[in-house]
């Protein structure tokens, strides 16, 4: 009966780690239930792979950890009849090695996955086919294509009478499939954070500082933005789209702008904070 018994509890950790396995069979289960797709850039393949491998491994971790603290629990129970304290163990020599060696090859292992793939996605791309100037403001953002000399200004989203966002006006960034793209990333005021969800890498914006962001946009669509970084009362309505096109589609685009009398750059002249370092301000009286 003991043994049938023990044999029940040590199932229990396999019944659910091939549950999940099972499980596992969506595309949306097998990218660990991250937005976008492994074709949205040429970098969401990789943070995919980083992160549900990081996933296997820590939940195979979790399943012998859980494991063992059953094991223990069973076979070292108080059973009927006895009194006082059990015999204490001091100083296993081999199970203190494990358990410091196995975490210290875990955590390295983690920082070199990590570190190399980082080192990857950040990596700036020579002679970029797009460069984009995207300035963050409380509470929208403002867009200029550098090399074709236009920009768009936006407004933050409404909040309509239901407590809803509106979205139909939301400030657009348009960007060619399969061609290089440079962001710089600027602050008009406070941090806020550059971040188009499906893209799955996000860039602070900080005052005085210029940050870069480099990808290529391998898949036509339309994408959501928003602010990662909470900087005010309506961060929540700091939204904007980003459409991938044709090249064709994106040139139409930026005739679009040209049009509408959109020529030129704008720049830091909107800029809140103007005592910054390198503005040619000062403080002192």
């Amino acid at each position: 009966m003991r043994s049938n018994r023990r044999l029940r509890l040590a199932a229990i950790p396999i019944g659910v780690v091939i549950a999940i396995v099972l499980a596992g069979c969506t595309q949306e289960q097998l990218q660990g239930w991250l937005p976008g797709d492994p074709e949205t850039t040429n970098h969401t393949s990789r943070i995919i792979g980083l992160w549900v491998t990081s996933w296997i491994v820590l939940l195979a971790v979790g399943v012998v950890t859980w494991g063992l603290i059953i094991w223990a629990a069973v076979v070292y129970r108080r059973r009927k009849g006895q009194t006082g304290l059990p015999v204490q163990l001091r100083y296993n020599l081999p199970i203190e090695i494990f358990y410091t060696i196995v975490p210290l090859i875990l955590v390295l292992g983690f920082f070199a996955f990590t570190a190399r793939d980082q080192a990857e996605i950040e990596q700036p791309i020579k002679d970029p086919d797009v460069k984009i100037e995207v300035f963050g403001k409380r509470w929208s953002w403002d867009f200029n294509y550098v090399n074709e000399n236009v920009y768009t200004a936006g407004v933050q989203a409404e909040t309509l009478a239901d407590g809803q966002l509106d979205t139909t006006n939301l400030p657009k960034l348009v960007l060619p499939v399969d061609k290089s793209v440079q962001v710089q990333i600027e602050s008009r005021d406070v941090i806020h954070s550059f971040w188009i969800v499906d893209f799955l890498y996000k860039k602070d914006m900080i005052p005085g500082k210029s940050n870069y962001e480099y990808f290529v946009p391998t898949k036509i669509g339309t994408y959501q933005g928003k602010c990662a970084e909470l900087c005010g009362e309506y961060h929540a309505n700091m939204l904007f789209t980003v459409d991938v096109v044709s090249q064709e589609d994106y040139d139409a685009y930026i005739e679009g702008l040209r049009a509408d009398g959109l020529e030129g750059q704008l720049d830091a002249t909107y800029n809140v904070n103007q005592n910054l370092p390198g503005t040619g301000s000062s403080t002192e009286g």
